[in-house]
């Protein structure tokens, strides 16, 4: 007998209600709310939550949105510090059907009055601590029409006034703590917009998908290897990346999260020992502060503190000193199109027997793509194609996966540019190490060449942080009549430490090639964004 192969077996198969469900990580709350209902959920000086009323509040802010006419898909903007309020607004908003957009509380008024204008905001959520900011771009938008709630901060007590119609606490109080809310439809409906720095041009407006979020929330408890019921220091700022999803990780494990306001290395410490702070992220700079805080302000550390950083590439010197006081440094690397952290640098055990300074070398690397990744790549600019996996040769970092962004808010081109060929182009240089990680080098737009010869400046501030006078280096390119470019340093100090131009550049002498030396030091506190990356640009200029 023969049989005859007409139509695929499979296809008689459908998509039902029953076993396929979007994606969402505003499915979290619920389970942990019914779970670990009394388990602490956020806790900020004072003010404790456990997770039933967590749920509670967020249900009464979705409900208030929609009472206050909120429609699918409109725009939810909130300027605000790491408070229990800004948690609450990464579920309330989403599960209202609204979009949430968290904005930079370090802008400038006038950025705040484009993303405000663009993002096309109907309601503003704004601590009274950013209301000059605030005030000013409201009256250059000129719009009435944006629907302004207060948010007053009773711990911190920060200087202000109320611009709104009313504050966040009697808004949820008249929101229906049984809301009937619902998921999403589909997966790819828009669940934030986040802006970009805008260093060069206006800032653009990365769009995140529900699919994504969750699917990162999921990547970060598997490769981090997160525990149930952590406790969580936030000190990502939740304006960038949406504090790179951990308001959603936490709440799939039914962790803690410990909101804190400033971010000071005595804040750390004094937080790590209160609450018994087993996680935290942050960017190089936060690092920083740990390391050359006063010995007056540290303090012995109940158990290893699981970090994870990301901004910039972290000096080799820094992750060394940070992991001798206790604390487990976890490198990853990403961009706000990715929603933050795409690229892990996971600890293979078999390095386990290396001598320290070879282990922070290899955790200054980036590493290679997350669960949630699809793949990563190395593109060389001249042939378009991958670079060789030696450790030197400079190219392109190419991403996809789920977790990239839809696209840019109203700007086609640049999506079609940023998104080509089927993959995210980074605007980042690396290169790939034999073992298949790969280690960031350069921005692009940041790599000096000089008499032809390509020269990272992460590799020369990388050797600049192992000075024992230097807090923190940024190294750009300075025109240079013969060589056309050549590296210049800026330099900031430690506390009470010194040092001149020559004594810095005979210790780069010492480590590096001749013609990788920067050729002049500046000294000066080098400006920062407020998620703490060194702003070039502003350094270029000088």
């Amino acid at each position: 007998m023969t049989f005859r192969y007409t139509t695929d077996k499979y296809e008689q198969f459908e998509k039902r209600d029953s076993n396929f469900v979007p994606l969402t990580p505003l499915s979290f709350l619920p389970r942990t709310a019914l779970m670990f209902a009394n388990k602490p959920s956020v806790i900020y000086g004072s003010r404790r939550y456990v997770w039933s009323q967590t749920y509670e509040r967020c249900k009464r802010l979705a409900s208030a949105l929609v009472k206050a006419g909120l429609k699918k898909h409109d725009t939810v903007a909130v300027m605000a510090a790491n408070t229990p309020e800004l948690v609450e607004c990464h579920f309330g908003v989403p599960m209202a059907g609204g979009v949430l957009n968290t904005i930079n509380v370090r802008l400038d008024a006038s950025t705040v009055a484009y993303i405000l204008n663009h993002g096309e905001a109907r309601f503003l959520l704004t601590d009274t601590g950013f209301s000059k900011t605030i005030k000013q771009a409201l009256a250059e938008i000129g719009r009435d029409d944006i629907i302004v709630i207060d948010i007053i901060d009773d711990e911190a007590k920060p200087e202000g006034e109320c611009l709104g119609q009313t504050d966040y606490e009697a808004f949820i109080a008249g929101g229906d703590p049984e809301f009937q809310w619902e998921m999403p439809k589909d997966e790819w409906d828009p669940i934030a917009l986040n802006y970009t720095s805008g260093t060069s041009g206006k800032p653009k407006g990365v769009v995140y998908h529900h699919r994504g979020s969750y699917l990162m929330s999921m990547g970060t408890v598997t490769d981090w290897d997160l525990p149930r019921h952590p406790s969580y220091l936030y000190t990502v700022p939740m304006f960038h990346c949406n504090g790179w999803g951990h308001a959603w990780t936490m709440t799939a494990l039914a962790g803690t999260i410990i909101c804190i306001r400033a971010i000071t290395a005595d804040a750390i410490y004094d937080l790590i020992d209160k609450h018994q702070i087993t996680h935290f992220g942050g960017a190089p700079i936060v690092l920083g502060m740990i390391v050359n805080a006063d010995d007056s302000i540290r303090k012995p550390l109940p158990h290893t503190v699981q970090v994870m950083t990301a901004g910039a590439p972290p000096p080799a010197a820094i992750l060394e000193a940070v992991e001798a006081l206790g604390f487990n440094v976890t490198q990853v690397y990403g961009l706000t199109e990715t929603y933050g952290h795409t690229i892990m640098c996971s600890w293979n055990n078999d390095w386990n027997s290396y001598d320290f300074a070879t282990k922070a070398d290899l955790k200054a690397r980036q590493g290679a793509a997350m669960v949630h990744t699809d793949s990563l790549r190395i593109v060389s600019l001249e042939t378009g194609e991958d670079v060789p996996a030696d450790g030197q040769t400079m190219g392109e970092i190419w991403i996809r996966g789920n977790t990239i962004m839809k696209g840019y808010l109203k700007d086609k081109d640049a999506t079609d540019d940023t998104l080509s060929k089927g993959w995210l182009r980074s605007g980042d240089l690396g290169v790939m190490h034999a073992g298949g990680y790969m280690e960031v080098k350069d921005r692009l737009k940041d790599i000096i060449i000089s008499g032809g010869e390509n020269i990272s400046s992460v590799e020369i501030e990388s050797v600049l942080h192992r000075h024992p006078a230097v807090a923190l280096a940024a190294v750009v390119a300075k025109k240079d009549e013969k060589w056309g470019e050549v590296p210049c340093a800026f330099i900031e100090l430690k506390e009470g430490a010194s040092a001149t131009e020559d004594e810095i550049i005979a210790f780069a002498r010492e480590h590096l090639a001749g013609f990788k030396r920067p050729k002049h030091v500046i000294f000066g506190t080098l400006p920062k964004t407020a998620t703490g990356k060194i702003q070039k640009f502003e350094l270029r200029s000088n």
